[in-house]
């Protein structure tokens, strides 16, 4: 029975009159006042977790940002190159740190490899930390490196 609730259920919202009541019943949901600020964020929360493009993130490291003192999540895109690279003295990544609410939207900061530590946690795992607000913990979160950051080429 349960299995054919949800086939029907399944059914209903992608069919295109199952996708108006869904539409209806959505637009009826964000108008109750205290519900509807519960239903946009964590609607944003599944879409940003669901649309995040991983392959552009090399690795997932830890910062002092946006002060000395204070960690942050980082996300390694790349080595720094052009006018960034010729204007510093030191090898330097790109590093993009996501801001709350929105994750999609961040700081790209450029940053020297020794001021870098980076994770042992998969960059599905760092965008679910962010995107939760640091309540979904991965697994045995350690450090990797204590200093530094070595950045392998993709295969």
């Amino acid at each position: 029975m349960t299995l054919l609730i949800i086939l029907t259920v399944g059914w209903l919202t992608t069919s295109f009159f199952g996708k108006k009541i869904f539409k209806i019943g959505e637009t009826l949901v964000e108008k109750i006042p205290f519900v509807r600020r519960i239903y946009t964020g964590s609607k944003q929360v599944v879409i940003s977790i669901a649309q995040a493009d991983t392959s552009a993130f090399r690795k997932v490291v830890l910062l002092e940002f946006p002060r000395r003192g204070l960690l942050a999540i980082g996300f390694v895109t790349g080595e720094s190159r052009g006018e960034v690279q010729r204007l510093t003295q030191e090898n330097m990544f790109n590093v993009f740190v996501p801001t709350m609410p929105n994750p999609t939207s961040g700081f790209l900061i450029f940053s020297p490899s020794d001021e870098l530590t980076e994770v042992s946690m998969s960059i599905e795992e760092g965008i679910k930390y962010v995107v939760s607000g640091g309540i979904v913990t991965p697994p045995g979160l350690k450090v990797i490196e204590a200093k530094g950051l070595k950045l392998e080429q993709p295969s």
